[in-house]
């Protein structure tokens, strides 16, 4: 399903973890990470649509997450020739795409990309919102880009509590000391391919790299 200028209708997925952080996926079989993302079927509505590929791409359910916002209008990009079917060439030249911001509302252990039996992804990580865009094929990074900046005003809050006042402990001393600042000794999430935190499934399937896009 084509508009008059050769655009697919399609949606796009940035789903947030408590921390804020995002689902980054690994397409199948390649080295490009993105978000979940599909097309929109006739008679679909785009959040319809969002819903069906969130179970398809990652196993979620619509009671799994809480929509925080979607852009307002339609994203576009091209697809260069070399990714589209010989049949096709001439009539369809990209996708456009309304984006959703999700909240996940349940443990991510839910997450599941093998739903379906022709998977999109064989690796996810939890990445910061301002994901690498090197990592992703060339031909979406302005339309990434586009998204998560007209999304990024939607980010939920996020509150930094002092464990100790909540805990009810306090300093005692009348000569009270500033807080010990301490190193954060997390890895850092570097952009590498299947990166130590990353979640790996075993068994891919083959590549559906050259099909049309979804």
């Amino acid at each position: 399903m084509l508009d008059r200028e050769g655009f697919r209708p399609n949606v796009g997925i940035i789903l947030l973890n408590q921390k804020n952080q995002v689902f980054w996926g690994k397409r199948i079989r390649t080295h490009s990470w993105q978000f979940p993302q599909g097309g929109i079927d006739r008679g679909e509505s785009p959040e319809q649509a969002m819903f069906r590929e969130l179970h398809e791409e990652v196993g979620l359910h619509p009671e799994h997450v809480r929509i925080v916002a979607r852009t307002r209008d339609w994203l576009r990009y091209e697809v260069p020739d070399r990714y589209i079917r010989r049949d096709a060439r001439g009539h369809y030249k990209g996708q456009k795409q309304i984006w959703y911001l999700l909240q996940l509302m349940t443990h991510d252990w839910h997450l599941n990309l093998r739903a379906t039996a022709k998977p999109e992804f064989d690796a996810w990580r939890w990445n910061d919102y301002w994901v690498p865009l090197d990592v992703v094929v060339e031909f979406k990074r302005g339309v990434y880009e586009m998204a998560l900046t007209e999304l990024a005003r939607f980010l939920p809050r996020q509150e930094y509590r002092n464990r100790y006042l909540r805990g009810g402990t306090r300093q005692r001393d009348d000569n009270r000391q500033a807080p010990i600042q301490t190193q954060d000794t997390r890895r850092p999430q570097v952009p590498f391919e299947l990166p130590p935190d990353a979640s790996i499934d075993v068994m891919p399937r083959r590549s559906f790299l050259n099909r049309n896009e979804s």
